[in-house]
């Protein structure tokens, strides 16, 4: 039996994945870029380091921009919003510590 033109030469896992994806991107979700990723993992690490210090410490501000730096990727979508803000709070975890 020969194959389909849909299915020629590619393993069906491969043609669900791209069917799904088709769809996702009908209802307006995008996959997000690597350097979106790339930023959040960044920002998360400094996050958390900033959290751990600001609570050893006992720097409540610097604690809670930690915090803000860990969970703000989850409300943006722009990748360059996301590097500004990020590092706006890198600043601020910046200038909070050395006080």
């Amino acid at each position: 039996m020969p194959p389909t033109a849909a299915f020629a030469g590619k393993p069906a896992s491969t043609n669900a994945m791209k069917d799904s994806l088709a769809a996702l991107e009908a209802l307006g979700f995008t996959l997000p870029s690597t350097a979106y990723l790339i930023g959040v993992v960044i920002f998360g690490i400094v996050g958390y380091v900033a959290y751990r210090y600001g609570k050893k410490m006992s720097l409540p501000a610097t604690k809670w921009i930690g915090i803000a730096l860990m969970l703000y990727p989850y409300a943006i979508p722009a990748t360059w919003l996301l590097y500004v803000l990020g590092a706006g709070l890198c600043v601020g975890v910046y200038l909070s510590a050395r006080s």
